[in-house]
């Protein structure tokens, strides 16, 4: 029940956070009586206590993604075969946390921030959708409220647009045509040595890449991607990422045919590509591939 959102759409130049049209912010426990709490990116780290990689300090330390490290260790069974240990390591996508919680990520998230950030649109539709069921606010958290939540945050854009290509076309026959400031796409003006890092909100979710720069080359390259944060294995302390959370509870009618968690996972949009890796025989980057997603029952 924890959310998190980079907010986007920024309405001018300043790279300031409250000139985002949609809020940043985080929301822990559901909460939908305060607004949202400010977000730092240097309270994320990534686990992998349950991921098939290693890290120098031992499995047990956590990285922020500067100081993150990527060293492939599959110790899972052979194929094929039926059932993954979860107590031990079982998925190729690390665990990212935020002040160590796991969290959401997704249209869900941007709408459940942007709500309690009193943002009219979101708080209009979202109340009318609620309204219209006669649901509660609890129902916006389910696969139910994850599928509404798409739609209607592509209501906001759509309407949105007519505005944004309004300030386009007044930009155009200004004739406002810069996009970015070139001067910062020549390599003679780049540091020796930097850090930098950049969030921005994808469709499935929040995205944030970091990078560090020695000697005028990249020493480090971390992406923490939405479906890692959504799709994340338990950390070390047992928590559990938010599609497995999702599941814990989730009624089945048929154990032979259960399309209800098959429903529940697609209501993040899962990207399986962001969780296969390829292994060669030697252990290396290659040539064999696994999706890191098991449904089991029993």
């Amino acid at each position: 029940g924890n959310f998190l959102s980079y907010g986007d759409f920024p309405l001018d130049t300043s790279g300031r956070v409250s000139a985002y049209w949609l809020p940043q912010g985080i929301v822990y426990n559901k909460n939908l009586s305060q607004p949202p709490l400010p977000l730092d990116q240097n309270r994320i780290i990534e686990y992998i206590a349950h991921s098939w990689y290693n890290y120098s300090g031992g499995d047990a330390s956590g990285l922020h993604p500067y100081l993150g490290e990527t060293q492939p260790n599959y110790t899972g069974p052979q194929p094929p075969f039926d059932l993954l240990n979860v107590e031990s390591k079982y998925s190729w996508l690390k665990a990212p946390r935020y002040e160590e919680n796991p969290m959401e990520v997704g249209p869900l998230a941007r709408m459940v921030v942007a709500y309690v950030a009193g943002m009219p649109s979101a708080v209009e539709l979202i109340n009318q959708f609620l309204s219209d069921l006669g649901l509660p606010s609890s129902a916006l958290f389910s696969t139910l409220g994850r599928m509404a939540a798409r739609g209607l945050e592509t209501q906001m854009i759509a309407e949105q647009l007519d505005v944004w290509l309004t300030e386009l076309e007044t930009n155009l026959n200004s004739n406002r045509l810069s996009v970015h400031n070139g001067a910062k796409w020549n390599p003679n003006s780049w540091p020796a040595d930097a850090s930098g890092w950049g969030t921005t909100e994808a469709p499935r979710g929040g995205l944030g890449h970091w990078v560090r720069i020695l000697n005028g080359k990249i020493e480090s390259y971390q992406m923490v991607v939405p479906t890692t944060w959504n799709g994340s294995p338990r950390d070390p302390s047992g928590k559990r990422g938010a599609f497995e959370e999702s599941l814990i509870g989730t009624p089945v009618a048929d154990p032979d045919r259960p399309i209800e968690i098959l429903r529940t996972i697609h209501s993040f949009d899962p990207c399986m590509s962001c969780s296969v890796h390829l292994i060669d025989a030697a252990g290396q980057v290659g040539s064999k591939a696994d999706s890191g997603l098991y449904i089991t029952h029993g």
